[in-house]
């Protein structure tokens, strides 16, 4: 529960992206299309990693949770997207957007410093192959990968902190889709300017530091890759790392056009921009990595050769014989 002036709130309202119910509904229905192509993509490379025994290398590994983070946070906010579409209430209570918004930074945080950890895998395969092993080994994978999440849920207390029993400036209308930090800050009045201050520069510190990781070892790694002789290990170098490349651009292209701007209000582009950055970008990264791996897909292959489409047929019709039955 929150105050604004004499008025005590106890939920926010979410404009969302249109108010035109013409829009919403055909909004309802791509944005549905994208979130179960999202989730079948995300949860089928981590089934993938987890059962192809060619994917069980510190790359992969680290590929699992980046899509386990996707679908995460895709879910933190596209169920609750879905549902404010078709309805006519765009409510949500104060602690409910405080838990969305702590939620959905915090595993932010999570995919940036994996993408910085990816890097450095990258680099260290690259530029130290004959020590891979053993800079990599499983135990310093899985505390990378522990670092990750600590870091990143404990920054979003920072985020978050400040709201909690805070007031706001007389409204509790957010002209956004879900509850973000941006338009949050620019409600509250029990934030001073200190805290948003420390608030920004922790968002510079996160991003500048995940940025500069990813940077140095890209640098490394170019200057490497123009040392070798061969064209062949030259263009297997590129195609190892073309996949998390692309997907720092999308992340990071998207995340600083979002949160890097000037303070002024939210609008259309903004709202389009976080859509694209918060629903659209955890679909693009399984197909983008899918498509590119060649152990993706010869994973894929092998599987599918072990359950062809006849098998799935028969697996079918045994299902609806077993449901007739149990009708019967």
């Amino acid at each position: 529960m929150v105050t604004g002036g004499n008025t005590t709130f106890q939920e926010f309202i979410l404009l969302g992206l249109t108010e035109s119910a013409g829009m919403q509904a055909v909004l309802f229905v791509v944005f549905l299309l994208i979130y179960l192509t999202t989730m079948v993509g995300n949860l089928g490379i981590m089934a993938l990693v987890r059962v192809s025994p060619q994917l069980h290398t510190p790359m992969y590994y680290f590929l699992s949770h980046f899509s386990f983070v996707d679908a995460c946070y895709s879910t933190t906010i596209t169920p609750n997207m879905l549902v404010a579409l078709l309805s006519d209430s765009k409510a949500i209570s104060f602690a409910g957007c405080i838990v969305q918004c702590y939620i959905f930074v915090g595993f932010v945080l999570v995919e940036c410093y994996l993408l910085a950890v990816m890097a450095y895998d990258c680099y260290v395969a690259i530029c130290n192959p004959l020590l891979y092993v053993i800079i990599m080994s499983n135990r310093i994978c899985i505390q990378m990968v522990i670092a990750c999440y600590l870091i990143g849920f404990l920054g979003a207390l920072i985020y978050t902190g400040c709201f909690l029993g805070g007031s706001l400036c007389g409204s509790n209308i957010i002209n956004h889709f879900y509850c973000d930090i941006n338009p949050l800050l620019k409600l509250s009045c029990s934030c001073s300017d200190n805290n948003k201050m420390v608030v920004l520069a922790f968002i510079s510190v996160n991003g500048t530091g995940t940025v500069s990781v990813i940077l140095i070892s890209y640098i490394y790694i170019l200057a490497t890759i123009l040392r070798m002789s061969s064209a062949r290990n030259r263009s297997k170098a590129f195609n190892t790392c073309g996949s998390h490349l692309t997907v720092v651009s999308l992340f990071y292209g998207a995340g600083f056009f979002v949160y890097l701007q000037p303070s002024s209000s939210h609008n259309g582009q903004d709202n389009v921009a976080s859509a694209f950055y918060t629903v659209v970008t955890p679909m693009l990264n399984p197909l983008i990595y899918s498509l590119r791996y060649k152990e993706v897909k010869g994973a894929l292959d092998k599987l599918w050769k072990m359950f062809p489409l006849s098998s799935l047929k028969k697996l079918g019709q045994t299902t609806q014989m077993t449901w007739l039955l149990c009708a019967v």
